[in-house]
């Protein structure tokens, strides 16, 4: 009998112990939350004590700390981090898998461990286990929204699922397929356009989260961009003490060609040393420089990046625009010598770093002009960059390259000018020139053209370029390409 009641004891024990925690969202850790989604670190680690000692039991600060180490391995890289925390994901999933299995925050804590896990793992070259992680995040998720179809705080994260899976390039959808994933772009922009808008207290609280990924989801996969810029002014979003959402902000005016605004939104931060040290500052400011031709000024951002930054995503990017600083002052020394650094440091995991170690192999510089013209043109300039050009046509240029990059730049500046019609004209012949090249003009092209007829409401027009790009062979920035042919074919049928 001695075995049984030890077994039976053991059991007790083990629930009663199971019984205890549970999952109090309360005060401090709200404010713990608070101060973390805004990369105020020290502060955050501190209410996180401070909610531990007023109850050991709660399980709500693991999943906080989580989001620090999450931040912190996402915006730095360290490897020396990642050795070091990457355990600790594991470890704070079982210790809230002990927790009250009948709370709504049981799969949702659960959800967003693995989801964290799961980013970061992508960042370190871990795709396959990244896979899973987010496979039993989204089944978590698909769980907790059958069992508790009011609990709002699932709607972020289930919308941002969503529309991420239903965007995967054709080169990942082998294993969406294997995992069992399945999204639908139109399901996850609505749910997080609700949860980012929403009145509900948990929305409230959450929104700094929201928005710093409802504008991202805008721009790139609805690809309003201009609506998702505005849509920090629209919500007073506090781009001054709020760093996670100054960097959403920053980054997307970069990609919108608004450099002179990400400028200023950088430089305005609060830059007090409580927040969370980022190299990044410094990769974007160096972009801004470089995108508005102050060459010794992008100079001195981007190395202080190189020397920084102890990870590998847009490394070999960030080496690439240092060596085109260098090369349009003349300084072939040091921008051979930066070239040769992509070869040695960086990973190729993006589309950026893949061209920028394509073309440090090259061994061929691009046309100044070109150059020159591209980085204005890139950083809002569009008169400028069109001023260079004046005055030049297909023949002013020797190379094939050079001409299908001349068309497809012409056409651009006309496309950011509003004049559309000369834009398709001159896009058209990008896509001539390049279809069946190795360079990215011709697929961006097609994607350009699929946008303004979709913007005039020509959606059949819009997905036949679309599809063009689509059905473009190997080129630079394939996926990330591909990926906006799917979202616009999608957005064009209302899926």
């Amino acid at each position: 009998m001695k075995p049984i009641i030890l077994v039976f004891a053991s059991l007790l024990f083990s629930f009663f112990a199971s019984a205890e925690k549970v999952f109090d969202y309360n005060s401090t850790c709200q404010q713990a939350y608070q101060e973390i989604t805004k990369l105020k670190m020290a502060t955050g680690i501190a209410l996180i004590a401070k909610a531990k000692s007023q109850n050991p039991d709660n399980l709500i600060p693991l999943m906080l700390e989580d989001y620090v180490d999450f931040f912190q391995l996402f915006f730095n890289e360290d490897p020396r981090d990642f050795e070091k925390m990457m355990p600790l994901f594991n470890e704070r999933f079982s210790k809230i898998s002990e927790g009250p299995h009948n709370s709504p925050y049981y799969n949702f804590c659960l959800s967003s461990i693995k989801i964290h896990k799961a980013a970061i793992e992508i960042k370190f070259g871990q795709n396959w286990n990244a896979g899973w992680d987010f496979r039993r995040a989204f089944l978590l998720l698909k769980e907790n929204r059958k069992n508790y179809p009011n609990f709002i705080l699932d709607e972020m994260m289930t919308g941002s699922l969503y529309a991420i899976i239903g965007t995967l390039p054709s080169g990942y959808k082998w294993l969406a397929s294997l995992l069992g994933l399945k999204g639908s772009i139109v399901e996850g922009v609505a749910l997080l356009r609700k949860f980012s808008y929403s009145n509900d207290p948990w929305a409230k609280l959450y929104s700094n989260e929201s928005a710093f990924i409802y504008p991202f989801i805008l721009f790139y996969i609805e690809n309003k961009r201009d609506e998702a810029v505005a849509f920090a002014q629209q919500r007073k979003l506090d781009l001054v003490n709020n760093h996670l959402l100054c960097y959403m902000a920053a980054n997307l005016a970069i990609n919108n060609k608004q450099t002179a605004l990400a400028g200023q939104i950088m430089q305005n931060r609060n830059m007090s040393p409580e927040y969370l040290k980022l190299s990044v500052w410094d990769f974007e400011m160096g972009f801004v420089k470089l995108y508005h031709l102050e060459l010794p000024e992008a100079i001195k951002y981007l190395e202080q990046f190189q020397k920084d930054f102890k990870g590998n995503f847009y490394r070999k990017d960030a080496n690439l625009k240092l060596s085109y600083a260098y090369y349009l002052q003349s300084n072939m020394d040091k921008a051979m010598a930066t070239r040769n650094e992509i070869l040695k440091k960086g990973a190729t995991d993006t589309d950026a770093d893949k061209k920028a170690l394509k073309d440090a192999k090259s061994g061929i510089w691009p046309n100044a002009v070109l150059l020159r013209s591209r980085l204005l043109s890139d950083g809002g300039f569009h008169k400028e960059a069109l001023a260079i050009l004046a005055g030049k046509n297909l023949d002013s240029f020797t190379t094939d390259a050079d001409k299908l990059e001349f068309s497809y730049r012409v056409a651009r500046i006309y496309d950011d000018l509003g004049r559309k019609d000369e834009a398709i004209k001159a896009y058209q012949a990008a896509i001539q020139l390049g279809e069946y090249r190795k360079e990215y003009y011709a697929a961006r092209a097609a994607i350009q053209i699929g946008q303004i007829y979709e913007e005039r409401g020509q959606k059949a027009l819009a997905i036949t370029y679309y599809q063009k790009c689509l059905n473009m062979g190997d080129h630079e920035y394939k996926d990330s390409l591909d990926q906006r042919a799917k979202s616009g074919i999608g957005r064009c049928k209302g899926e």
